[in-house]
């Protein structure tokens, strides 16, 4: 073996350690992904009460939790997503919508994982990018839609009449809203790595392709 097929045989053995560790990485932190994703549309931690709105509770997608007038502070709990009807803003539904979906193109690109074992690793790698990329958006969008359904009658008896569109007057944003927004970030990285590992995989077939023409003409 002459030497620079030495070399271009140690670069390719060296590349294919280091990709299969941060294509572990990249699977590890997508399910990561998938699990915020599913915790923010089912809990209703979005925003929530403070010591001077009129009412305790919180509001999530479409489930809401509020309390009593008064020094009573015992909350009641009501709404689901089966009642999609019931939820007390559209812009909630719609804000709802847009999060399942985001959850459901996060769990297809886990489903994805699969197709490693019978495609073609490159074609996977940028399969799973545009849903991620997909999930994303989505994401972002419901998280710009839901404060559009702070002006709802509801968010108003808990928040008090400061209370409009983009304006949550007395209440504040909770946990569920902010890691909301870290799915969003953590999904367009894993996107963008997924795309670069693609492209690597791609530029790595290519090498290889090379390597063993010329290994033929010799």
């Amino acid at each position: 073996m002459l030497p620079s097929q030495e070399a271009s045989k140690l670069y390719h053995d060296n590349y294919m350690r280091n990709s299969r560790a941060i294509g572990v990485l990249w699977a590890i932190f997508t399910i990561c992904f998938a699990i915020i994703n599913v915790v923010v549309f089912i809990q209703p931690y979005w925003i929530g009460d403070s010591v001077s709105t009129p009412k305790p509770g919180y509001f999530g997608l479409f489930q809401y939790c509020t309390g009593d007038d008064g020094n009573n502070r015992e909350i009641k709990c009501q709404g689901s997503f089966s009642e999609f009807g019931k939820i007390p803003s559209g812009a909630f539904k719609a804000a709802s919508f847009f999060v399942l979906l985001s959850m459901v193109l996060i769990l297809g690109c886990i489903t994805c994982f699969a197709l490693f074992f019978f495609c073609n690793t490159a074609t996977v790698y940028k399969i799973c990018a545009w849903m991620q990329l997909l999930a994303a958006l989505c994401l972002v969008l419901g998280c710009m839609i839901f404060p559009d359904g702070w002006d709802s009658e509801k968010v108003r008896d808990m928040c008090g009449e400061k209370t409009g569109k983009y304006s949550l007057g007395d209440c504040s944003v909770r946990w569920a809203y902010i890691l909301a927004i870290i799915g969003i970030l953590n999904a367009l990285i894993l996107s963008f790595l997924a795309f670069v590992l693609g492209n690597r995989q791609n530029d790595l077939l290519l090498e290889e392709l090379k390597t063993e023409n010329k290994e033929d003409i010799m």
